[in-house]
């Protein structure tokens, strides 16, 4: 009989929790204050530079079409911390694969939650729900 009561309130936990994952508000921030944000913490190095799609082109492109989605925590947090914190995450992946692969840019950046493709040359979104928040970004690996 226990065991049934634990159970059921397990499934009510995990329909809870899907429920409010599936009320996901998004949010739009200013992309370069980000990024200027990780590299002056010391998150990122600077030798990768970070372009939204419309804002640097040209370079010899390396690598099309990268694709990165980051999830964290966002239980108890602001939109913005949150979104900040998994930019951060996103943007290392990119920085790795980047110096990885020889290149020192990364532009043509989109948002791409859910694969819905997103353009701003100002802002990237983010997706915040009651427990996580996350970030999906689409770019080009480029060596200028």
């Amino acid at each position: 009989m226990l065991f049934k009561k634990i159970c059921a309130v397990a499934v009510l936990s995990l329909g809870a929790i899907a429920s409010a994952q599936a009320a996901d508000k998004m949010y739009d921030f200013k992309f370069q204050d980000a990024v200027n944000r990780a590299v002056a913490d010391g998150v990122l190095d600077g030798s990768v530079k970070f372009y939204l799609a419309g804002t640097k082109s040209g370079g010899k492109v390396i690598e099309k079409g990268l694709v990165t989605n980051k999830k964290t925590n966002g239980f108890a947090k602001s939109a913005e911390t949150s979104c900040d914190h998994v930019l951060r995450s996103a943007l290392i992946q990119f920085q790795n694969t980047a110096k990885a692969n020889g290149a020192n840019a990364v532009t043509n950046l989109v948002s791409f939650y859910k694969s819905n493709e997103t353009r701003s040359t100002t802002t990237y979104q983010c997706a915040k729900g009651t427990a996580l928040a996350g970030v999906a970004l689409k770019g080009d690996l480029v060596k200028f």
